[in-house]
């Protein structure tokens, strides 16, 4: 695939998350010819990934192909393909389905896992950034319990139900709420040789406190709830291994079967391929105007950028707004330019934040909007109305939340298939004969 016969300029984007996705639907009525470029065919909604993870949702619900997205859009094409290099000379994207050359190019690829140098923890921590991390974790989760409702030897049992996670952040706080309902809550129904006290879930962070960018109160208020609920949380301390038998954190051994990595992330490793200054996380970094210095007509946008907002000189925070809005913003630009009526100067990014909100357990959120902070109930209202309306189309929109009044209801999860081929691990069998011989 490459030049098509049209004379219109052409933009090519890479990458179909919030922000690419926002790019091209924002040139929707423009003179021009746009191709998506994305390794996977569909739109995630990256924070609901988690609900996926343990049970709450179907991954269907919160994925839509992006070309049901952009169907109707007659200006855009999408190619299914990683980009493997980008030539900013010849004006070039490269990828395995073939090459595009371009006018302008927006990239737009997101953020990925960071183990902070630490890659090999991967195999033993999976990371919640993509449909198939949030299949691993529901995998392990309920396969623990199966294996736990079978298990003879308690040290091997203890370790089986011990899930740790790594991060205290957004992520690590709603996984970890999540993971200890379905522990206390959900299962213990359903098996017999396990009850509401058999699991721990432990949330260890390095900093002085949980979701460290909401404020003080919240992040306290989170603390209080998730501990409360039976989460162990430890604080200002690092982890120093992972590997089969657990978690070394400090000077502690965790012993633990399940350990899921929420502690950071960085840019994907095409940034390191390009004519580009990267920071420590290999995100791009550009100028006010989102474009990379000394390539104008490349723009940086989303996660994959190191971008400062022009008035606070604070980072553009790497959240779904953020994101939107750093796509809407570049595309005004390109617009403007290609129909001659862009100023003499390029306006330069402001973020505006709309607040920020973490759903901590059943019925309990926190959120910060602006000068007001609320959380309990009330917030778990609001977390539910805005994230169901960030959702594409009206059936995903509508199932979303009819499993969310479901579960709340009945105090279940549907979503709990052992996909794979599920291996069984068990030290010493349970038997109902040995017991009664005991």
């Amino acid at each position: 695939m490459n030049h098509s016969s049209s004379e219109l300029p052409r933009i090519v984007v890479i990458g179909g998350g919030f922000a690419g996705i926002n790019v091209v639907k924002a040139l929707k009525n423009t003179a021009v010819e746009v191709d998506l470029v994305d390794k996977r065919n569909y739109h995630l909604f990256q924070p609901l990934l988690y609900q996926v993870a343990t049970g709450e949702l179907d991954a269907t619900n919160i994925a839509v192909p992006i070309r049901k997205i952009l169907w109707k859009q007659k200006n855009a094409r999408v190619a299914l393909g990683e980009v493997t290099n980008i030539n900013f000379d010849k004006k070039l994207v490269q990828f395995d389905g073939g090459e595009l050359d371009y006018d302008y190019l927006v990239i737009a690829t997101g953020a990925q896992q960071s183990y902070f140098g630490h890659d090999e923890f991967q195999s033993f921590a999976p990371g919640l950034k993509s449909i198939d991390d949030a299949q691993e974790i529901r995998r392990r989760l309920f396969l623990a319990f199966e294996e736990a409702e079978w298990e003879a030897d308690e040290e091997a049992r203890r370790k089986i139900l011990t899930f740790v996670i790594v991060g205290g952040g957004p992520t690590g706080v709603e996984l970890a709420g999540a993971i200890k309902e379905v522990a206390s809550e959900t299962l213990p129904k359903e098996f017999r040789n396990i009850d509401k006290n058999s699991s721990r879930v432990i949330l260890v962070d390095g900093g002085p406190r949980l979701v460290g960018p909401m404020p003080e109160d919240l992040s306290k208020r989170a603390k209080d709830v998730l501990e409360k609920m039976g989460v162990e949380i430890q604080l200002n301390v690092h982890v120093n291994d992972v590997n089969e038998d657990g978690v070394v954190v400090g000077e502690e051994t965790i012993k633990a079967e399940n350990v899921f990595w929420a502690a950071g992330v960085q840019g994907q490793d095409l940034a390191k391929t390009i004519d580009a200054e990267i920071d420590r996380g290999s995100h791009i970094i550009v100028g006010p105007d989102l474009s990379i210095p000394g390539h104008p007509k490349v723009f940086v946008v989303g996660d994959a950028a190191h971008a400062t907002d022009a008035k606070t000189g604070k980072p553009v925070p790497g959240l779904a707004q953020g994101a939107i809005q750093t796509g809407r913003f570049v595309a005004q630009i390109i617009k403007a330019e290609i129909e001659g009526n862009a100023p003499s100067q390029r306006p330069e990014f402001s973020y505006y934040d709309k607040g920020s909100m973490a759903m901590i357990g059943r019925g309990n959120a926190i959120a910060a909007i602006g000068k007001i902070h609320y959380g309990g109930f009330l917030g778990w209202v609001s977390w539910n109305l805005l994230h169901v309306m960030f959702l594409i189309g009206f059936r995903n929109r509508f199932k979303v939340m009819m499993d969310w009044l479901w579960n709340y209801m009945f105090r279940t999860r549907r979503s709990r298939l052992i996909t794979g081929d599920p291996e069984v691990h068990i030290k010493k069998l349970y038997s109902e004969h040995d017991k009664r011989k005991e």
